[in-house]
């Protein structure tokens, strides 16, 4: 049996083991989303170091464990705290959670995150609809060898964002009156920022947003059938845009600042794909 895939079941085992729980929709909180499930019917919790085999997240706010709830009556399952390409972890244990979420039964996966804004005419606090994407810094999550049971070899990626699942998206922000750009979203390994040369190629390559992860996880999802939508927190404006140097402190600000919108999104919007 592939190795990734055994590792996968074993988690799979050892979740199922503890919870009896279907989600229909898999939600990835980032930064700034921590405190989302304040307003989730939460019916279990689980930590991902209770998780046989199970990446650890380091980050700081970060909480590390696996929701399973409610908002309202939709079933989901809600990462509080994601694993990132540069904690350390191999590109197969950082989007295990989302292959987990997959197998658990979730259909759609739902990814936030904060970024840096590259687009003209963006503003930290700003909401971006991610419509496309660029992973081409990243290693693939598919490299090596394929574990069937998953998906094909050679997966498409022309539709990694669903246009239905944008327009849901598109219809929550409007009828709360949120402004939302949209825009593609890159990659880039991290942990250190970007330097501006750095930003000028990927505002070059078409890139409206950056940041350090998400891409890598919607390929994953898109390999086995999950469908992706994503929103960006821009909580900065990247390297030689904005002559403020960049510090997790400030990005951590800006994305506390526009919570309150965005958890009124993220809900809505999961209300909006539940109806399909």
């Amino acid at each position: 049996m592939n190795e990734v895939y055994e590792k996968l079941l074993r988690c799979c085992r050892s979740v199922r083991e503890r919870i009896d729980f279907r989600p229909e929709i898999a939600l990835i909180l980032g930064s700034g989303l921590g405190d989302y499930a304040d307003g989730v019917q939460i019916e279990a919790v689980l930590d991902y170091q209770d998780i046989e085999g199970f990446p650890v997240s380091t980050v700081q706010g970060h909480r590390g464990r696996f929701l399973f709830g409610f908002v309202q009556n939709v079933p989901v399952v809600i990462m509080q705290g994601r694993v990132h390409y540069y904690e350390g972890y191999s590109m197969s244990d950082v989007v295990l959670p989302v292959r987990l979420m997959g197998m658990l039964g979730a259909k759609i996966l739902f990814l936030t995150n904060a970024a840096g804004g590259i687009q003209d005419g963006m503003q930290a606090g700003d909401l971006m609809l991610i419509t496309d994407q660029i992973s081409d810094f990243v290693p693939s999550p598919l490299i090596g060898p394929n574990p069937g049971e998953l998906g094909v070899r050679f997966p498409d990626m022309s539709r990694i964002y669903r246009e239905d699942l944008q327009d849901a998206v598109r219809r929550a922000a409007a009828r709360l009156d949120i402004s939302l750009k949209e825009g593609v979203y890159i990659q880039l390994t991290g942990p250190n920022y970007e330097s501006p040369a750095e930003i000028r190629m990927c505002r070059t390559l078409g890139a409206d947003a950056v940041g350090m992860s998400t891409a890598c996880e919607a390929i994953a999802a898109n390999h086995m059938g999950m469908r992706v939508c994503g929103i960006s927190c821009i909580s900065n404006l990247a390297a030689g845009i904005s002559e403020k140097p960049l510090t997790h402190a400030e990005v951590q600000a800006s994305a506390d600042r526009v919570a309150p919108l965005f958890r009124a999104l993220v809900t809505e919007s999961i209300l909006e794909m539940s109806a399909f």
